[in-house]
């Protein structure tokens, strides 16, 4: 059974959702690929991993970089779930490109923006660090406002 509970961010609402132990979602509200995977029987719930993904959230609004990171449990594709580990990797405040991680992960760089674009837990599990080539800006499913506003809170 899978349990859903709310945020209200500064950028707008953010649905959490989780299995009973760990998150599988975390999105801003209406944005691209909301909720894929997730029982349409989710069911609103007090866990303590919600408490622990709003003490997260809590701290990294507040322009700090959290220090830990809550139990993440992602649905995907195997693909899907090597690229989303690649982007926990990348650090509070820096970013890394689309081709650049397509070259750690030995595949293309399409491919891996397919797979980051569905990423289920944003901001925890980074997506808005990636840029493209030239550290352009592109491709955000929260929208490009919240990218440049994430990327603006680290510092970047």
């Amino acid at each position: 059974m899978d349990f859903i509970d709310r945020y209200a961010s500064p950028l707008g609402g953010i649905t959490l959702a989780s299995d009973g132990e760990a998150l599988i979602g975390l999105w801003f509200d209406g944005q691209a690929h909301f909720g894929p995977g997730l029982s349409e029987r989710a069911a609103e719930g007090a866990l303590p991993v919600f408490d622990e993904v709003r003490r997260w959230l809590e701290l990294y609004f507040s322009g700090r970089e959290p220090g830990f990171t809550p139990p993440v449990a992602p649905r995907g594709t195997a693909f899907q779930k090597r690229v989303w580990a690649a982007l926990a990797e990348i650090p509070y405040g820096q970013t890394t490109t689309y081709g650049a991680l397509a070259g750690r992960l030995g595949s293309s760089a399409r491919a891996v923006g397919g797979a980051v674009g569905r990423n289920p837990v944003s901001l925890i599990v980074p997506c808005h660090r990636v840029l493209g080539a030239g550290g352009s800006l592109t491709g955000y499913a929260g929208g490009l406002d919240r990218k440049r506003a994430l990327l603006a809170l680290e510092g970047i």
